[in-house]
């Protein structure tokens, strides 16, 4: 059973810096994608951020988040995605998901439990 556990997450004021984890177990998938989404109160669909391609470190981010800075990376030795976020403003206030999308067959999505970053002004 796939499981994603994020970490990282909290309070921080504005302009501040949090790095988000997640670290990824129980799959032996060799063709996946993992990236961050995140949700906001209100918000019914998860707003995507960033996404890494396990394979060959590749990486796609949103324009808001290309612009602001944010960096996604892995580590392929602890199955684990990071996101370092600077310069946060209230805004990105939000719950943050960890997402792994498997390639092969029709395509699968894992989600994590989230974690809360809250960024006050």
């Amino acid at each position: 059973q796939v499981q994603l556990v994020e970490s990282g997450g909290g309070l921080v004021q504005a302009g501040g810096s949090l790095r988000l984890s997640c670290a990824a177990s129980g799959h032996t998938f060799s063709d996946i994608r993992m990236g961050w989404f995140r949700q906001t109160p209100g918000k019914e669909q998860r707003e995507f951020v960033a996404r890494i391609r396990w394979s060959d470190g590749s990486t796609y981010y949103a324009d808001s988040a290309k612009a602001r800075g944010f960096t996604i990376s892995r580590d392929k030795d602890k199955n684990t995605i990071y996101l370092q976020m600077n310069k946060l403003k209230p805004e990105d206030t939000a719950v943050y998901y960890c997402n792994l999308y498997r390639y092969e067959g029709t395509g699968s999505d894992y989600w994590g439990q989230g974690t809360q970053v809250t960024v006050s002004s």
